[in-house]
């Protein structure tokens, strides 16, 4: 049984709009979406005591989201990652992004989907949220439709994520929520297990798009990620506790039908996090950008590595990158991917 309730979240400055949560709760979960950016403010699960806590990062107040701040929860498009230099061509012709990672256009640009209001309808085990991307918005051709849509049964909380265009455009949908399955708030995830089902990884260049190789993983699995002191092992430990540039890029076999990509393990608390999802790929990312100066929920400082993020999408860069699976949306076609977020208690 879902229970769905709605609330007022704040109000935009200069009669913006009014920014609506929806608390979905199960038995095993409860989770809060805002309708600014489709934002998951909240996720609290329980531990192996039957404690609930909060594992996502984020803010109290909708004040928190208007800020400049790393796309905490939100849902980021028109495409997700990076698109080198902010070009690419469709149909003869070239395209310009706004740069706002310098030398690249990163998560739909200065003013993507994380940015703007979003219309809600309420589901009997969830929330859809729409909105019209209109032509040129960001540099991008063609309007877009595109749904979200929230649910939760149990302990699974699935996204799907729909769009129509009126002329080809590439598309790249996820959520960029930061999770730590201690509670948020934890200095650091240096207590997570993590594995990871790929088949290969795509190396980066300095600028952190993909080089156009991809390297295979031996078995198809990358066990014990990072975390414990196996890892394609001890390698991406040296980076995170290093140089601190864990950010990596997944590939999976491209299935029409939900597949088991990772599972994540925190051992203090029993918590379990495992991700399903038709896409091809996932970016781990193990927030390293973070540097303690924002100050989310609860006052909790938030420094580099207090969080990681599961971004399920397309390989980064594949609108230039012909070889990788095809992010183009074409007129007459709907994109339709699904990720489930799956918890449980050991």
């Amino acid at each position: 049984m879902v229970s769905v309730t709605r609330a007022v979240f704040g109000e935009l400055p200069s009669g913006g709009g009014t920014v609506e949560k929806f608390q979905l709760r199960s038995d095993q979960l409860s989770v809060d979406i805002i309708s600014w950016g489709c934002t998951i403010t909240a996720l609290h699960v329980k531990d192996r005591q039957g404690k609930a806590s909060d594992v996502v990062l984020g803010f109290a107040e909708l004040e928190g989201y208007l800020q400049k701040q790393p796309y905490f929860g939100a849902v980021v498009g028109r495409v997700a990652n990076r698109i080198a230099k902010g070009r690419f061509t469709v149909d003869g012709k070239e395209y310009h992004l706004p740069i706002n990672r310098e030398p690249n256009s990163l998560h739909g640009g200065f003013r993507g989907f994380d940015k703007v209001l979003w219309t809600p309808q309420v589901l009997s085990n969830g929330v859809q949220f729409s909105r019209v991307s209109p032509d040129g918005e960001e540099g991008y051709p063609g309007e877009l439709k595109v749904w979200v849509t929230y649910t939760l049964d149990g302990g699974e909380l699935v996204i799907n994520y729909r769009a129509q265009a009126s002329q080809t455009t590439p598309v790249n949908l996820t959520n960029h929520s930061y999770f730590n399955l201690a509670g948020q708030g934890s200095p650091d995830i240096y207590d997570h297990e993590v594995t990871i089902a790929a088949e290969a990884y795509l190396p980066v260049d300095e600028t952190l798009i993909p080089t156009g190789l991809k390297l295979c993983l031996k078995d198809h699995v990358l066990a014990k990620v990072f975390l414990t002191d196996d890892l394609v092992s001890r390698n991406l430990r040296k980076e995170l506790k290093g140089s601190g540039r864990t950010r990596k890029a997944f590939s999976f076999p491209t299935e029409i039908w939900l597949v088991f990509i990772t599972r994540v393990r925190h051992a203090g608390s029993g918590r379990i996090l495992e991700v399903y999802t038709t896409q091809p790929g996932v970016q781990f990312y193990t927030a390293n950008f973070l540097d303690g100066t924002l100050r989310g929920k609860n006052g909790a400082v938030y420094p580099k590595h207090s969080g990681f993020c599961l971004e399920t999408q397309n390989w980064p860069d594949a609108v230039n990158q012909p070889q990788f699976p095809p992010v183009l949306l074409h007129p007459g076609e709907e994109y339709n991917h699904t990720t489930c977020f799956k918890f449980s208690v050991a």
